[in-house]
């Protein structure tokens, strides 16, 4: 499942917002806390906020970065029956301009079935994060233009 939004704004400023994750609780609905070293093995503290769900810790392993272009994580649920594969990808258009595509990859023996039973709302969440996103790089690459 993945959502892919245009970001006026260069892939440096739009990364700078993603790595900063303890400024995610001013703009990130999805992920209000998030704490930690991005660095590949490293483990993150993150509340998890689905609409309509308690919130939850989660502590997903960061498994490639790469600056102004990517951000993925692994995380293990439920004892191994449910892994997951976060993504956040940049993919710079001109100088000024990106797209960011921010998904997740379900697997694990009942992934399958909790991502059919959840789709629309981590669907929902993943856009209104990019929507979030979008607003805060695109106001911080203005304050520095101006």
């Amino acid at each position: 499942m993945e959502h892919r939004v245009g970001i006026q704004a260069p892939a440096e400023v739009i990364w700078e917002v993603l790595a900063d994750l303890k400024s995610w609780e001013q703009w990130c609905k999805l992920y209000p806390k998030a704490a930690g070293e991005i660095r590949i093995g490293s483990v993150l503290d993150i509340t998890l906020a689905l609409p309509g769900r308690p919130e939850e810790e989660i502590h997903p392993t960061v498994l490639e970065w790469v600056p102004n272009e990517q951000l993925h994580w692994r995380l293990t649920m439920l004892g191994g029956l449910v892994k997951t594969t976060r993504f956040f990808e940049i993919e710079t258009l001109a100088a000024e301009s990106c797209i960011v595509s921010n998904g997740e990859l379900i697997a694990g023996l009942i992934g399958p079935r909790l991502g059919k039973r959840m789709g629309r709302t981590i669907y929902r969440a993943f856009v209104q994060m990019n929507d979030d996103l979008k607003a805060r790089a695109e106001l911080l690459w203005q304050r520095r233009k101006d």
